[in-house]
């Protein structure tokens, strides 16, 4: 064989496992389809939509909150061709480090799209129409998810786009219509909305980012208004049509109460999809199951040398839960017994304030009929987050009635992204609400506040409110 792990994908789940696979002595290849490494998530995803977040709140804060600081300057103009520019340049250092590990690891990188010959051999069709084959013990397949488009109005890349085509516009829009209140609706439609677009999110359920715990959706909902975004519950789309330089939109509620509304964008946010096209998993005898690669407790498919991980198998699709399945993947065939709790993945929207969950959902404690006991403290009761002018959002402790153990963490405010992580390291050591309250949090901090909601939880005894 030419290799002893070969993985098709180099998206976040892809290019740490391959790392790993390198680690621990294998001699390891990687298949890329683009020139870039990296996948969606460094590409066109995770990584250059934070960096027009960041710049997009930047430029709020300059028109709203500098005053209030003392800091003086003239109105702000948002240029959206240098937020593009910076963005770029932030991706192209990020693919260029992944490029860098593969060197600097050992790992031989094939560009082109792979696809299985048979169960140990894989064919790279490069994009000039040449083609080669290498063979493989074993395989992961990491090829990652793409945009899910409404059957009704496919993505056309101009009016009616996709996250992403929304990170490379060449102007703001006028009205930014946004079909999906999800993760990728919000991050996206704060971004425009903060730059100066109206935007007008519609969504399906009865709560923003649904997969969370309701209570964030609702806070949410109360900021993205606070910004000028106008949302829509609870509506179900039924046309789309673009018309040369506007988009026209018609929705109706429950009751069937028709909504109409017209724009010059329309970002179609409703989920991602499995991306399985081109790998001939046919040739293998694998069959998707609703697009997804089945998989068993060891992220091992029906044939038993090939792995999937990742958004192509079940689960979040998270960039953080498939690099934790890659090195599953990779430390399992060096003989290690790892393990993944994946009720303690984190999920996290890039709003401002963010957002960020693990563990249990208060809707999902109640339909287990599990007793429980919550504790709320808000950010508008905190010292640090008065100094900051980050009053909005609150943090939510979910704790076992009879043993105190924390069972879920849910955070809407300031810096909740990385807050979210003693949460994670919190319940991964099964704590109890009175563990972390009775540790010392630095003061002034906006982790105070997960200390006050465990206070809050333990015996409803916060200090600050």
């Amino acid at each position: 064989m030419d290799y002893k792990v070969v993985v098709i994908g180099s998206g976040p789940g892809g290019y740490v496992a391959a790392i790993r696979c390198a680690q621990l002595g294998f001699k390891t290849a990687i298949i890329e389809k683009y020139p870039t490494l990296g996948g969606t998530c460094l590409n066109v995803g995770c990584i250059p939509s934070k960096a027009l977040l960041d710049s997009s709140e930047h430029f709020y804060n300059a028109g709203h909150t500098f005053e209030e600081h003392g800091i003086e300057i003239a109105k702000p103009k948002a240029n959206l061709a240098q937020m593009i520019r910076r963005k770029a340049g932030v991706v192209k250092a990020n693919v260029d480090g992944i490029a860098f590990l593969m060197k600097k690891n050992k790992i031989d990188v094939h560009t082109g799209v792979g696809s299985f010959v048979d169960r140990n051999t894989i064919k790279i069709a490069a994009a000039d129409g040449k083609e080669k084959t290498i063979t493989t013990e074993k395989v992961i397949i990491a090829t990652g998810s793409k945009p899910t488009p409404l059957p009704f109005a496919p993505f056309d890349k101009k009016r009616i786009i996709s996250s992403t085509e929304a990170l490379e516009l060449k102007e703001i829009p006028k009205h930014l219509i946004v079909i999906g209140g999800g993760v990728i609706g919000m991050e996206l439609g704060s971004v425009y909305a903060r730059i100066g677009s109206k935007v007008t999110v519609v969504e399906f359920l009865d709560n923003l980012i649904p997969t969370m715990d309701g209570a964030l959706g609702k806070e949410l909902q109360k900021v993205a208004k606070k910004l000028g975004m106008d949302v829509y519950l609870g509506h179900k789309v039924t046309a789309v049509e673009n018309k040369g330089k506007e988009v026209f939109l018609k929705a109706e509620d429950k009751t069937g109460k028709q909504l109409e509304l017209k724009g010059d964008y329309c970002l179609v946010s409703i989920g991602r999809r499995p991306y399985t096209e081109g790998l001939g998993l046919d040739k293998v005898g694998i069959e998707t199951v609703k697009g997804q690669i089945p998989v068993d407790d060891h992220l091992k498919t029906k044939v038993d040398n090939i792995y999937a991980i990742g958004d192509v198998v079940r689960g979040a699709m998270l960039a953080h839960k498939a690099e934790e399945e890659g090195i599953l993947v990779a430390e399992q065939l060096a003989g290690q017994k790892p393990h993944i709790n994946y009720n303690l993945i984190p999920g996290v929207v890039y709003t401002w304030p963010e957002v960020a969950s693990v563990g249990q959902t208060e809707e999902q404690l109640k339909q287990a009929g599990r007793a429980y006991k919550v504790g709320n403290f808000p950010y508008k009761a905190l010292g640090r987050a008065r100094a900051s002018m980050d009053t909005d959002g609150f943090v939510k402790i979910l704790a076992d009635k009879n043993t105190d153990e924390i069972l879920g963490v849910h955070i809407i405010g300031a810096r909740a992204a990385d807050m979210i992580a003693a949460g994670v390291v919190a319940m991964e050591y099964r704590a109890s609400a009175e563990d972390v309250s009775r540790m010392s949090h630095a003061h002034p901090t906006y982790m105070e506040a997960v200390k006050e909601a465990c206070l809050a939880a333990t015996a409803n005894r916060p200090i600050h409110m």
